[in-house]
């Protein structure tokens, strides 16, 4: 299955329209294989966006958000974040899928955001004013914008300068430290 899910990615990040015998062409395996796996492009498509939701969760566990410094598991979130969205472009940016589990799984992504940020509030990382729900909301966007940078073909940057680059415009805007 995983072949399939990975082939899928690259065949509908390049062509949102593709067939499933294009994905199957790609995936190495005969149209068959992912007809009798996937009954129709839907089912692909929502396991596509749970796969992808899935990958996003684990590159946050990855960063031992409840336990490690703040400043270090924010960091190692976003850049464990960049990597898994650039490899997942389409999965995470399209919205065909209906999956209940993936939308479940994004409400435990945000869920997980806010308590992380909620503890650098705790750790004066951030003002004791700060609407968490508006700062999750510009912390996604400067994600966004690091992978704008890092899907251009001049750009070298790699998920940990640009998670440096995120985290320090989150913290500190773009005044002193």
């Amino acid at each position: 299955m995983r072949v399939i899910l990975d082939a899928a990615e690259r065949v509908l990040s390049a062509d949102p329209a593709a067939s499933m015998e294009q994905i199957a062409e790609t995936a190495k395996v005969a149209r068959t294989t992912v007809h009798r796996r996937f009954a129709n492009r839907q089912a692909l498509l929502d396991a596509l966006a749970e796969s992808a939701q899935r990958q996003l969760s684990a590159a946050i566990d990855d960063a031992f958000p409840e336990t490690a410094p703040v400043p270090v598991a924010l960091h190692r979130a976003t850049a464990n974040v960049i990597r898994v969205k650039d490899a997942c472009r389409f999965a995470l940016s399209n919205t065909e899928s209906n999956s209940t589990i993936a939308a479940q799984l994004w409400e435990h992504t945000d869920r997980r955001c806010l308590e992380m940020l909620a503890r650098a509030k705790q750790a004066g990382l951030l003002a004791p004013t700060t609407d968490l729900e508006w700062t999750r909301q510009v912390y996604y966007a400067l994600v966004g914008v690091a992978l704008q940078v890092r899907g251009t073909r001049a750009s070298t940057a790699d998920p940990d300068t640009l998670a440096t680059q995120v985290v320090t415009t989150l913290l500190h805007g773009g005044g002193p430290r």
